[in-house]
């Protein structure tokens, strides 16, 4: 649920993104928490939180990981974010990788 902390522009936010996952299939609770994440996370971004993670302010914005999805279908994470992850679990060659490659060798489709 909107939190009092957040401002007209912010619920109006969640109102549009919890209706556009409830017409795509989610359900009540699962289309609040995804909501209300997504705006937490821009709140932070924009430096309107207390409180933010690392992956809040260093991570592309919600929509523009959104808009770059759009184009490939549910093709996932972008390159970047499974170079990251490659990075994390020290997988050898991953600087030669391509996209696939890289969703392969982190175990992910």
């Amino acid at each position: 649920m909107p939190q009092q902390a957040w401002s007209k522009k912010r619920e109006r936010q969640y109102e549009d993104i919890k209706k556009g996952l409830k017409e795509r299939g989610r359900s009540e609770d699962t289309a609040e928490e995804i909501a209300a994440r997504t705006v937490n996370k821009e709140r932070a971004r924009a430096g309107e939180a207390k409180q933010k993670s690392k992956t809040s302010t260093n991570d592309i914005s919600s929509s523009r990981r959104g808009g770059l999805r759009s184009h490939s279908g549910s093709a996932g994470r972008t390159k970047a974010q499974l170079y990251a992850e490659a990075k994390n679990k020290n997988i050898r060659g991953r600087s030669n990788m391509d996209k696939a490659e890289l969703a392969k060798a982190v175990g992910r489709s």
